[in-house]
């Protein structure tokens, strides 16, 4: 669901564009694209990160899955994902939404994205490449790394299982979530 939404957050503007000859975006149209995508893109990473825990426990300790697996882990595991992306969409898009833009309220893009907004902007703009900097660490690097370690020890635990089944089974498990 999170990923057919985000990738479907900006189609309406694009299916607009298609449709009309002006190629704009207003100003209020490409803070709500912002939030959606920001919103739902960050949520999809954090979610591939307790994908990959959940992965690492499926390989490491298959006996003990559907103990330390539990549902209410599960659940808890993704309510964290969605408020951290929800939060960082509202913070990284008030902070992009308050900049003051010289009399610009139009913008000449298909889709909306945050240096679109940063770039007609008439101030200073440090405050904003410190809130996107510390976002992009929190939503994009910290959970990049978090999938690294944990196939990292999925391969680990996979070269140490004897059986050419054992491993053929964890590929087969870790594969698809691998591709995404």
């Amino acid at each position: 669901v999170v990923d057919i939404c985000y990738t479907s957050s900006g189609v309406p503007q694009m299916l607009v564009h298609f449709l009309l000859e002006k190629k704009t975006i207003s100003f209020i149209r490409c803070g709500t694209q912002l939030f959606f995508s920001l919103a739902l893109g960050g949520t999809e990473f954090l979610l591939l990160a307790a994908m990959a825990y959940d992965r690492y426990v499926a390989v490491r300790d298959p006996l003990r899955y559907v103990v330390m697996r539990s549902p209410r882990c599960c659940a808890g595991l993704a309510a964290v994902s969605w408020l951290v992306g929800l939060a960082n969409s509202v913070v990284e898009t008030m902070v992009t939404m308050r900049l003051p833009t010289c009399g610009h309220r139009v913008l000449n893009h298909v889709a909306c994205e945050t240096r679109a907004f940063v770039c007609l902007a008439c101030v200073d703009i440090t405050l904003n490449q410190v809130v996107i900097l510390a976002s992009s660490a929190v939503v994009l690097l910290v959970p990049c790394c978090l999938v690294s370690l944990s196939y990292a020890y999925i391969v680990a635990a996979i070269l140490q299982t004897h059986s050419m089944g054992g491993r053929r089974k964890a590929f087969g498990t870790c594969a698809s979530h691998l591709t995404v």
